[in-house]
């Protein structure tokens, strides 16, 4: 069994390449389910426009695929509801200089 703590600590790891600041603390992942033993990602990014609209969703994809007990993960980039600043972690907010 997968635990979904495992999976947030993993995503927490994954790094936006240009902000340095995880996926999870950017408020890009809108979903998180666990079937079985495949863990379903709903994600976006922070503007459509984003160059790494291929690659990160793939980097996510191949990151927990290498937790123990994960046979896949379907990741999928969603773009509603829009991001905005406010789905950031107070962690990530400390880490761009916004008061929170």
């Amino acid at each position: 069994m997968i635990e979904k703590e495992k999976v947030i600590e993993k995503l927490k790891q994954i790094l936006d390449p240009e902000l340095h600041i995880s996926v999870w603390d950017l408020g890009l992942i809108y979903k998180l389910d666990i079937k079985d033993d495949i863990v379903y990602i709903d994600m976006t990014l922070t503007t459509p426009g984003c160059p790494l609209m291929t690659t990160l969703p793939l980097y996510v994809k191949q990151e927990l695929t290498k937790l123990e007990g994960v046979k896949d993960a379907d990741v999928k980039l969603v773009w509603e509801p829009k991001w905005t600043p406010e789905r950031l972690t107070d962690e990530a907010k400390k880490k761009l200089g916004i008061e929170t």
